[in-house]
């Protein structure tokens, strides 16, 4: 394994989610970075992702999506091949902490990727993008943000080739 995550493989990943994964390119999804290890991903605000209370809050599912993808993809990013191999949820922790009604952030950092199996913990953030502060705090270590929606783990199985 190489110490850096390959900038050719980072573009194909992001272009994957952005534009040619259904249900992640519904929803708006963008890569923000990407680098071995660690993942940070948005889904912005979106009336359609809302529940029916007033004010709007993003249904807790969008957040659980984005833990569970940002994991997996962060795995991905340690696997000698992360365009071919695999990797598939066997199980995934969501904590709700408070309510969200903007734009999502997550940051999965890895914690182990073994042979088979790799775990990931995940904090989502929620961020107000007409909030210009907010843009640079999604690049800081997910421990330091106050702001967050939703923390999770999750534990994958890894297929390498």
């Amino acid at each position: 394994m190489i110490d850096e995550f390959p900038a050719e493989a980072a573009a194909i990943v992001q272009r994957h989610i952005e534009e040619e994964h259904g249900y992640l390119s519904w929803l708006n999804t963008r890569v923000d970075a990407i680098e071995r290890g660690r993942l940070v991903m948005t889904i912005p605000y979106d009336e359609k992702l809302t529940n029916t209370v007033s004010p709007p809050t993003i249904h807790g599912g969008i957040a659980a999506t984005l833990i569970d993808t940002a994991g997996g993809i962060a795995l991905r990013t340690m696997l000698d091949d992360p365009l071919t191999g695999g990797v598939a949820t066997i199980n995934l922790n969501v904590n709700y902490l408070r309510r969200a009604s903007g734009d999502l952030t997550a940051v999965a950092e890895v914690i182990r990727a073994g042979g088979s199996v790799g775990v990931s913990t995940i904090t989502v953030v929620s961020t107000d993008p007409k909030e210009d502060s907010n843009v640079a705090r999604r690049q800081s270590p997910s421990s330091d943000w106050d702001d967050a929606v939703a923390t999770g783990q999750g534990a994958y199985r890894l297929f390498r080739d």
